[in-house]
């Protein structure tokens, strides 16, 4: 059975893991700009350090995860073996819980999984950008979910 819980310190390591598979399988056209080890000291200090971090767990395994910061939802990833389970609408409902009144998100534009994902969701379109406002520079949408991104 698959549960949602706080992230924690512990967690680093496999969160870390989960955003690196899951980037390399959904987005292989998406550009490298930090090291794995880069990766890892970023989920420890700034995903699992500043922003409210959870975890979707089966058996201690952390499968996939969540993070908002202030009116957005920064991140949802899943382990590309755990796709299509219903994990993904766990965390995302999650995040629901936290920001009862909406929050914004950025997918990147080729990411047309994860776009699907969203407007079944019920999120809308709500700016398109050309990359010049993320590290990858790589055309984006960015998504209201719910009323106002007010969480």
């Amino acid at each position: 059975m698959v549960a949602v819980r706080a992230a924690t310190a512990a967690d680093a390591d496999a969160v870390t893991a989960v955003f690196l598979a899951a980037r390399a399988s959904a987005m292989p056209w998406l550009p490298r700009v930090h090291s794995d080890a880069e990766t890892r000291g970023w989920v420890e200090h700034v995903v699992l350090g500043a922003l409210r971090t959870w975890v979707a767990v089966e058996d201690d395994a952390v499968l996939g995860f969540a993070t908002l910061g202030p009116g957005t939802l920064e991140h949802l990833y899943l382990h590309p073996d755990r796709l299509r389970q219903g994990i993904g609408s766990q965390l995302f409902r999650q995040a629901q819980a936290e920001c009862p009144d909406g929050f914004a998100l950025h997918v990147f534009a080729r990411n047309t999984p994860a776009r699907a994902f969203y407007e079944r969701h019920g999120c809308r379109v709500v700016a398109t950008g050309d990359g010049s406002g993320n590290e990858e520079r790589e055309p984006d949408v960015t998504y209201a979910c719910g009323p106002a991104p007010a969480c």
